[in-house]
């Protein structure tokens, strides 16, 4: 990830993050901050056991989420999912959970060696979809390239035999202002967030249309419309909401091929590396939930008929309610933490 000087947001600045092979170094304020900062959150998730990395049952006591496939116990075994993005965070933690069903899963990302402040490769995300239950492929893919990405889907096809769900989870984020915002960074987010989903989408859709129960969920925002989401950051928001204008075309395009396509947005924030290294420290980490709720509310969507559900623009809080979710403390970083103080996340 990179960091630069950007746009405002709850009195943060410098908050221009990217892939790690786009600029492999991180600015923060020193080395010692950074070490501090590291070890509240390694102990923290590891006292409560919600680490996504380290996910071992993300459905706990009070949370079970029904199967909509009745008599199935595990409705993902055997399907293949082809995944941007996961070699750590909210990505990682829909594989593993997908991977508990012993469903297939193309982990596609950049990452090949081990960050110094961001852990987790393509590697080492396959080797706990392993571990979890699935079976994993670990593929070097950049989602602004053709080529690249088309190869990667062949080599899904060719391991697995086909495509059954698509998750659109790669993207980039600056909130510089626009007269800020340079030019190469614009053009980045656009060439991730927008043209990549849009690109996947694409090259996915001819095996996705062999599918019994076809899925793309793309990981972006509900499209509201309002000043408020566009004035801090256009050139973010624009690129983000790329991603769910893809969700409201082609779920009409799809619909009577019977792809689903949705979007799937946190209602708060997530505690990700990103978050606690360079979004908000430790008090927006205590104040988020962990990766699994998003994890468990794709698990649902997924599991749902791609005829009856497409076109939706669902948040993650909303899904696990219908399936009957009625605790979500679990999903606190700080279960001390009360309801009304969980940082809201953009465009909600």
């Amino acid at each position: 990830y990179h960091v630069a000087t950007g746009g405002r947001r709850a009195g943060i600045e410098s908050l221009s993050i990217y892939p790690s092979s786009i600029g492999n170094r991180v600015s923060l304020n020193s080395e010692h901050k950074r070490r501090h900062k590291l070890k509240f959150l390694g102990r923290k998730m590891d006292r409560l056991g919600m680490l996504a990395r380290h996910i071992k049952d993300p459905v706990r006591t009070g949370s079970r989420l029904r199967s909509t496939n009745a008599g199935a116990d595990l409705p993902l075994k055997g399907k293949t999912m082809f995944i941007t993005g996961a070699s750590r965070g909210i990505g990682l933690a829909i594989a593993l959970r997908a991977a508990r069903d012993g469903a297939n899963v193309a982990i596609a990302a950049k990452t090949v060696q081990e960050h110094p402040k961001l852990p987790g490769t393509i590697y080492s995300a396959a080797k706990e979809v392993e571990e979890a239950g699935g079976k994993s492929l670990a593929l070097h893919c950049d989602v602004r390239f053709e080529d690249v990405v088309a190869e990667c889907v062949e080599k899904t096809v060719e391991r697995f035999g086909g495509i059954d769900i698509l998750i659109n989870n790669a993207s980039a984020i600056n909130l510089s202002s626009t007269e800020r915002l340079d030019m190469k960074r614009y053009d980045l987010m656009h060439s991730i967030n927008t043209r990549g989903t849009f690109l996947c989408s694409k090259l996915c859709a001819p095996y996705l249309r062999k599918s019994a129960n076809p899925h793309i969920l793309n990981l972006s925002p509900p499209l509201n419309m309002e000043e408020k989401w566009f004035s801090p950051h256009v050139g973010y928001t624009m690129a983000k909401y790329g991603m769910s204008m893809c969700v409201l075309g082609m779920a009409g395009e799809f619909k009577d091929e019977g792809i689903a396509v949705n979007a799937l947005w946190p209602r708060t924030t997530i505690a990700t590396a990103a978050v606690q290294n360079l979004l908000g420290g430790d008090s927006m980490v205590r104040m988020s939930r962990t990766p699994e709720i998003v994890a468990d509310a794709a698990y649902a969507i997924l599991n749902r008929s791609s005829r009856s559900c497409t076109g939706n623009f669902f948040i993650d809080e909303e899904v696990l309610r219908e399936e009957g979710v009625t605790d979500f403390s679990q999903y606190k970083v700080d279960p001390e933490c009360k309801d009304e103080d969980l940082y809201p996340d953009f465009f909600v």
